[in-house]
Order: structure tokens, then C-alpha cells, then sequence
């Protein structure tokens, strides 16, 4: 399976300039795409420009992927950018699953939760639809092990994942056999040394961290970084409508108290 060969490619990244999503980014430009990061985080955005070695292969486009004309925008200037979209990453995301009882559960925050991480998804999709059919694209959406199983009050979190397992499987039916659309859904990932300075703080992984994980470890962006970059790439030409849980083996492993 050869995924380093995306040349001639552009490929979006929401919320690409931090966590996974900054890991897939730059995957993506090992690989030899031209990748438009998407990102609502404009600081964030500047500080990724000043690390890369290859600047001209990523384009930073200003998008709030819960505006539609924000999407839409940012759409037109990647086609405009390189001429065509071959591929888009939905990453975009509010990450914090929340701790509030369901009692408590404001309704701005339910919606805003379910506006950036399932609408968005819709969003993106909706306004690349037409060139990733052009191109014979693919799409990769983020998603979450909490679609599988929760904790209490994530209701907001576990809701706008699960939806994005489905919308998915929609989504392949709809778009193919143009468009291929998958999903990852990874688990316990430490993203500490791939934020903005100013959030990025030293990793404080337990040994028990580690060992209830079946792989021997927590999960890393760039796990899911390489698993994005397969799913992108020709390799993975008759896989469409999965979910891939990228997750240590932890939703597999059943736990029993002494």
C-alpha cells in the first residue's frame, strides 16, 4: 500500500492547525499534497506556518465550520487556491466532552456542540460535494470512540459524535460510487505536544495510562494522522461507508471490578 504518493492532490483540513488535525496536515504534505488548513484559530494558524518547511504546501484559510457562508467561502478559496479539491478531513471540533448533568445541560451549549462537530460535518461536505464528484475524491470524518460508549453528562459530546458515525454511512451512499466517505473514530489520543504554544503543555501519561491500553500504550495524532492519509489515497479504493476505531484495542476490552 503506497500512501505517500498524494502529489497533485489538494486536500482540506478543518481544524487543521492544532491536535490531530495538525498531525494529519502535515502527514498530508509528506505525502506530497497541497493541504488547506481550516482553521477558526487564527493564532494557531500563524505559529503552524512559522514550523513548516514547506510552506507553499499549505494554504491557511479562516473558516468557522458552523457558519455556512463561512464553509462556503472557505471552499471557493481552496478551488481557487489549486483548481480542485480532491479530499477533505473533517477534523473541526469542540474536544471537551463536557461534565454537566443533563439536568443542567444549557441549550446554547448543546446546540453549539452539535453545530461545530455534526453540522460542520454536513457543512463541509455540502459545499465540496460538487468538486470531490469531479475529482472521484474521498472524505474523512472525525469522530470518537464516546459514539460507542460514554461517560455521564457527555451527552452533547457522545450525541454529535455518534451522528457523525451515521451521517457517514449516509454520506457513502449519497456521494458514491463518485466519492468514498469514511470515519475515524479514535480513542484516548494525547495531543499536548501538538497544540498552540500557549495551551501546549508536557504530557503527564501514568504507566497505568499506558497498560490498560490491549496496544501498550496511549494513542499519539500521528495514529490517526496515517490512518487518514490511507483512507485518502487510492490504496484504499473499495473502502467506503466504515468506521475505523483507532483506539489501542480499549473498546474491546472488557473490564471487571474486584
Amino acid at each position: 500500500m503506497n500512501v505517500d504518493d498524494l502529489r497533485d492532490k489538494t486536500i482540506i483540513v478543518t481544524g487543521g492547525a492544532q491536535g490531530i488535525g495538525k498531525a494529519v496536515a502535515l502527514r498530508l504534505v509528506r505525502a506530497g499534497a497541497a493541504v488547506v488548513v481550516a482553521d477558526i484559530d487564527g493564532e494557531a494558524s500563524a505559529e503552524m506556518a512559522e514550523e513548516v518547511a514547506e510552506p507553499g504546501a499549505l494554504c491557511f484559510l479562516p473558516t468557522d465550520v458552523s457558519d455556512e457562508a463561512s464553509v462556503a467561502g472557505m471552499v471557493e478559496a481552496a478551488l481557487a487556491w489549486r483548481g480542485a479539491v480532491h479530499g477533505l478531513v473533517n477534523n473541526a471540533g469542540i474536544a471537551n466532552p463536557g461534565s454537566t448533568p443533563v439536568e443542567s445541560l444549557d441549550l446554547a451549549a448543546w446546540n453549539r456542540m452539535i453545530g461545530t462537530n455534526l453540522t460542520g460535518v454536513f457543512l463541509c461536505v455540502k459545499h465540496a460535494a460538487a468538486p470531490l464528484r469531479a475529482a472521484g475524491g474521498a472524505v474523512v470524518n472525525i469522530a470518537s470512540t464516546r459514539a460507542l460508549q460514554a461517560t455521564p453528562h457527555t451527552e452533547a459530546y457522545s450525541a454529535s459524535k455518534g451522528g457523525v458515525v451515521s451521517l457517514t454511512q449516509a454520506l457513502a451512499m449519497s456521494l458514491g460510487p463518485a466519492v468514498r466517505v469514511n470515519v475515524i473514530s479514535p480513542g484516548w489520543i494525547a495531543v499536548n505536544d501538538w497544540k498552540k504554544r500557549a495551551l501546549r503543555t508536557p504530557p503527564t501519561l501514568r504507566a497505568v495510562d499506558h497498560e490498560q491500553h490491549p496496544a501498550g500504550r496511549v494513542g499519539r495524532p500521528e495514529d490517526i494522522a496515517e490512518m487518514a492519509a490511507f483512507l485518502l489515497s487510492d490504496a484504499a479504493g473499495f473502502i467506503t461507508g466504515q468506521n475505523f476505531v483507532v483506539d489501542g484495542g480499549m473498546t474491546r476490552k472488557m473490564i471487571y471490578l474486584d
